[in-house]
């Protein structure tokens, strides 16, 4: 019973507090902009806000525009099943797919949505979902690659090995291979939070891309998207920091008190990379629109050095 109860932790702590770190994270890129800022706990307010109004619907719109909110939400759901959120140890139902699988659901849940975007047959819907497209083509086969490398570190798919192999190893945690890894990873979760160095979060039209995908969305339908974007965003911390980079404070017998110190290790350590995030989005140059290949490149040669390094040792 009390591994039941840890699944249902775990989803519950990426449901309740993804908005959390959403305005940890924004909170973080007006300090560095010497703003001031909406608070913490803004993302909850217009959450609320979007669940008490009104529908508005495109007339074009067909089944599928009701269907994608809904299917990325789940997917969302579905993935803090598989990974190590609270527990360093698998729960009951974390052996239904391993870190590839998690990874695919993702996916499953960001092509819905580019579905829903072209659904309507809008411009920006179309604009929006064409660029996401054209990112991902790049974006997609680098979180493979990712995902190979951490294969062949650990000699296994499923994230809990790969968390056991670097607390117990100082030799596997400061190896070439994974700092490599490390890195390539971080420039994915730039690009996969919508924080590449293009001007990609805004309403102008030459520039926006995740923005126009939903742009004909409105009310509780809205408010799902955001509130799976959010999951997606701590989904994606989650990996980075418990099975790549700080793959400590996780409970390892499953009792409440050692849950809850997960819970706050978590927040904890999103907080230092949500630092880390923000000074280098604020930070480095912004890259003309067509350049928003360089990153992607970047982070594909780290993982293929990281796959390179893995077999030479």
């Amino acid at each position: 019973m009390r591994v039941v109860l840890l699944q249902v932790a775990q989803v519950l702590t990426v449901l309740i507090l993804s908005p959390l770190i959403q305005g940890i994270i924004l909170q973080f890129e007006e300090r560095v902009q010497r703003a001031k800022g909406p608070g913490v706990f803004q993302p909850y307010r217009d959450l609320w806000k979007l669940f008490h109004k009104s529908i508005v619907l495109p007339e074009t719109a067909s089944w599928l525009f009701w269907a994608a909110p809904v299917v990325a939400f789940t997917c969302m759901l579905t993935v803090p099943i598989l990974i190590p959120v609270l527990t360093n140890f698998p729960l009951p139902e974390s052996n239904m797919g391993d870190i590839l699988g998690g990874g695919l659901i993702l996916t499953l849940g960001s092509f819905m949505i580019i579905l829903a975007g072209l659904d309507t047959s809008s411009a920006y819907g179309g604009i929006g979902s064409s660029r996401a497209v054209m990112v991902s083509i790049l974006a997609e086969p680098t979180l493979i690659l990712v995902f190979v490398g951490i294969t062949l570190l650990a000699k296994a798919m499923l994230p809990f090995v790969v968390n056991h192999l670097l607390v117990s190893s100082w030799a596997v945690y400061w190896s070439p291979a994974h700092l490599f890894l490390v890195a390539a990873f971080f420039i994915l979760l730039l690009v996969e939070t919508d924080r590449m160095p293009i001007h990609s979060s805004t309403h102008i039209e030459v520039y926006m891309i995740d923005e126009a995908r939903i742009l004909e969305y409105s009310g509780p339908l809205l408010g799902l998207l955001k509130w799976a974007a959010a999951m997606k965003q701590f989904i994606l911390y989650t990996i980075f920091c418990n099975v790549l980079i700080l793959p400590w404070a996780l409970s390892i017998r499953g009792t409440a008190l050692g849950a809850a110190g997960a819970a706050l290790g978590l927040v904890i350590k999103f907080t230092v990379v949500a630092g880390a995030v923000a000074i280098v989005e604020t930070s480095q140059s912004r890259l003309r629109f067509y350049r928003y290949q360089e990153p992607l490149a970047a982070s594909f040669l780290l993982a293929v050095l990281s796959i390179v390094g893995t077999q030479l040792s």
